[in-house]
């Protein structure tokens, strides 16, 4: 009797413990992976005024195939910042193509949360995700990038020549992101294009 009571007890009790006994198929799948992004800190009480002006690339740390395969055609390139509505970047990127001098616009929006803003690109797969992760705002500043699963880091100066300090902090930071100096390619410091004519204009945020 002690048995058959011990049995009728359990019979009880199963059902009320949530999953056991369901099929390995009911179980709820894991969360998907972090993106490598989320990990990475935006700059506290980031200015986005103080922000706004020229910027100079300095160095750039990427997987990307193109930076390897021309990394001994880098130009010049260099940047210019506005901020519209409080809260978007417009971003303008002067860099020379086959000697010629294009201008490149778009416009990041904000996201969720401080310091991190979206470019919704044009097209599947074309969104690109940018962190503001540090900056002086008189010297130097970090951007991260994320497309896809594929996370860039970007050094720029407001001259073209950065201090060896800032040069090792912006590696640090490669680094912790799990990319190294294989990746890591550095920019000329003269050949910048300081403007264009109408007809080399590509205007990201009007397509």
């Amino acid at each position: 009797m002690a048995a058959l009571g011990t049995a009728l007890l359990l019979g009880l009790l199963l059902p009320a413990l949530p999953g056991l006994g369901r099929g390995l198929e009911r179980r709820r799948p894991p969360p998907p992976p972090r993106s490598p992004l989320e990990k990475v800190a935006a700059q506290e009480e980031l200015s986005l005024p103080q922000l706004t002006g020229r910027w100079f690339l300095v160095g750039m740390a990427s997987r990307c195939g193109y930076l390897v395969e021309h990394s001994h055609r880098l130009e010049a390139t260099a940047m210019t910042v506005t901020v519209l509505d409080g809260q978007s970047l417009a971003i303008s990127t002067f860099r020379k193509l086959d000697g010629t001098c294009w201008e490149i616009r778009q416009r990041y929006l904000p996201a969720q949360a401080h310091g991190r803003f979206l470019l919704k690109g044009h097209g599947y797969g074309s969104k690109v995700d940018m962190v503001v992760g540090e900056t002086d705002y008189s010297s130097y500043t970090i951007l991260y990038y994320q497309k896809g699963r594929n996370i860039s880091v970007k050094l720029y100066g407001r001259t073209s020549q950065v201090s060896d300090d800032i040069v090792d902090k912006f590696e640090q930071r490669v680094r912790a992101v799990g990319l190294s100096e294989d990746v890591t390619y550095y920019f000329p410091t003269y050949g910048f294009c300081d403007s264009v004519d109408e007809f080399h204009v590509l205007d990201e945020t009007k397509l």
